[in-house]
């Protein structure tokens, strides 16, 4: 996806010149026909090299390029063109460090080859854009009305059990820094609050972390076995049997359908979590089966064993900075999140420093906390 999206990109910058050409010598052409008092003046800027003009493009976000597109019919015209925000959409999602579950562009936007007569029909690349972007998620955030702020302090005040939310995956034991480890001693990214009371024995435990605006929360972090096990299977390079899950096979049509479901402890678990955090292994150079994760994700947010809206964070992980990462956009169609039903969010994220980690937990308590006060 990311090889033939590159390749893409260079053919998708050659035909916006083209189109921007085109553009700009029809516009001038009209201009010349036209009576003196219809004539639109040709700005400095409009008569800058079609070349400078894509580059000065590339460095204005969203908000920035439709502010352009007001500022005369041609530039209206300009911004408007589905090729130009297709080639912004391919360049700017590799570097997207979140995506959600509204937000999500659909996989045939950046899986096949443009088609000026169908695609222009099909989708509106410019609202993709600017629906799918994270500055344009954050900027929808930040405009809600302040009546939810005056209901989250009505809700301070009544007394409530901490939201709890279980944390699984394989980003929590195949990655060279721990991310469980370094939530454990960055009091100054994330203060425990508690230590656990109760211990699913040898499979996980709960902690109690208190988020930057006091809001207490616990997670119940759920490994696949041991620690002695995860230990020795590191070090024999080898994969540990996942105890989490038993595997169940059934015939669908003329083919064998295999599911999981969770064992009895961690039933009891999904039964009263408030939400879920899947740690993912986003590490490019390491093999990854996604279909069989997703298999286990459906089997820990079985709406058999809770309400079916909880939501769902996953935190693409690498250990530390400098590890080529998959995009988050490229996880969530890895892990087909579109198939869910329930709130999710792809959030990048960097054990050795935490990075990210805040961002995804705060979306997942509001996320929960709305849950909740339905």
């Amino acid at each position: 996806m990311a090889a033939g999206g590159a390749e893409e990109r260079g053919g998708l910058e050659a035909g916006v010149r083209g189109r921007l050409r085109v553009l700009r010598e029809r516009w001038t052409r009209g201009s010349r026909s036209a009576l003196p008092e219809d004539g639109e003046e040709v700005s400095a800027l409009q008569a800058l090299p079609i070349d400078v003009q894509l580059n000065i493009m590339s460095f204005l976000s969203p908000q920035d390029l439709c502010h352009l597109g007001s500022t005369s019919c041609y530039w209206r015209a300009a911004v408007q063109d589905p090729l130009l925000w297709r080639y912004f959409l391919l360049r700017d999602l590799p570097f997207w460090t979140s995506v959600d579950w509204k937000s999500l562009p659909d996989v045939e936007i950046f899986n096949k080859a443009f088609s000026e007569v169908s695609d222009s029909a099909l989708y509106d690349y410019m609202a993709i854009y600017k629906k799918s972007c994270p500055q344009s998620r954050r900027s929808l955030k930040s405009s809600r009305p302040r009546y939810g702020a005056v209901t989250s302090f009505l809700q301070s005040l009544v007394t409530q059990a901490e939201p709890r939310f279980a944390m699984f995956g394989p980003g929590l034991e195949e990655l060279d820094d721990s991310l469980v480890q370094k939530m454990m001693t960055c009091p100054e990214i994330l203060l425990v609050a508690g230590l656990p009371q109760r211990q699913i024995h040898g499979i996980g435990s709960g902690v109690s972390f208190q988020f930057n605006n006091n809001q207490k929360f616990n997670i119940l972090t759920l490994y696949s076995t041991t620690s002695v096990e995860r230990r020795k299977a590191r070090a024999e390079q080898a994969v540990a049997v996942n105890k989490m899950f038993y595997q169940e096979n059934s015939i669908v049509g003329n083919q064998r359908a295999v599911h999981y479901s969770v064992i009895a402890q961690v039933k009891k678990v999904c039964e009263v979590v408030d939400g879920f955090i899947y740690v993912a292994n986003a590490e490019a150079h390491k093999k990854h089966d996604r279909q069989e994760e997703l298999a286990r994700i459906l089997a820990m947010i079985d709406p058999a064993l809770g309400p079916p809206n909880r939501p769902l964070l996953v935190l693409s992980c690498i250990s530390h900075i400098g590890v080529k990462r998959i995009p988050c956009v490229y996880m969530a169609h890895q892990l087909q999140l579109n198939l869910l039903r329930q709130p999710w969010m792809v959030q990048d994220t960097v054990a050795a420093t935490l990075a990210g980690l805040l961002n995804g937990i705060e979306w997942l308590l509001e996320e929960a906390n709305c849950k909740n006060a339905q």
